[in-house]
């Protein structure tokens, strides 16, 4: 199965389906505004204008499930991430990443890449997931692991198109 099964909801309520992305390698990334790796949108922004027109597609996912570290509504989610950060690539309304009530798109991220010893659990926010040009989850990243080192990654992928 790939991650263009699945939908995910823009903060404006509407569904999406991931296969909108088809042929792009996808990063994706739960994030939060209130939380020691928030910086990373700025390098997150910096790969999206660097590869954005070479194919990636970088997508935000908001999460509250870590120490409540995004407490706010989408809408000020997303004017948070473009006034300080300039985020130019889509942040989708707010998911839950772990338990019961994670979103499926999230269950299939971290069936299809498992953390340290095999874990299946984001421990934190700014995981992050990367996908091929043919939505099959290919790596995951640690929330320490910041942006600008997974550019090799990136671009291994991108010429792969």
């Amino acid at each position: 199965m790939s991650v263009y099964n699945y939908k995910v909801k823009y903060r404006s309520g509407e569904l999406l389906s991931l296969s909108e992305y088809e042929g792009k390698v996808l990063l994706l990334v739960n994030t939060a505004s209130k939380c020691g790796f928030t910086p990373q949108f700025a390098g997150l922004e910096e790969l999206n204008q660097q590869y954005g027109d070479k194919g990636l597609q970088i997508l935000g996912f908001p999460c509250n499930q870590f120490a409540n570290q995004d407490p706010g509504d989408d809408e000020t989610i997303q004017n948070f991430c473009q006034t300080n950060y300039g985020v130019s690539f889509p942040v989708f309304s707010r998911v839950v990443v772990n338990g019961k009530e994670a979103h499926p798109l999230f269950k299939h991220l971290k069936e299809s890449a498992r953390g340290v010893f095999w874990s299946k659990r984001i421990k934190w926010n700014f995981t992050k997931f990367l996908v091929d040009h043919n939505g099959n989850v290919v790596r995951r990243y640690a929330p320490r692991t910041k942006p600008e080192k997974l550019r090799d990654d990136i671009e291994k992928l991108l010429a792969q198109i």
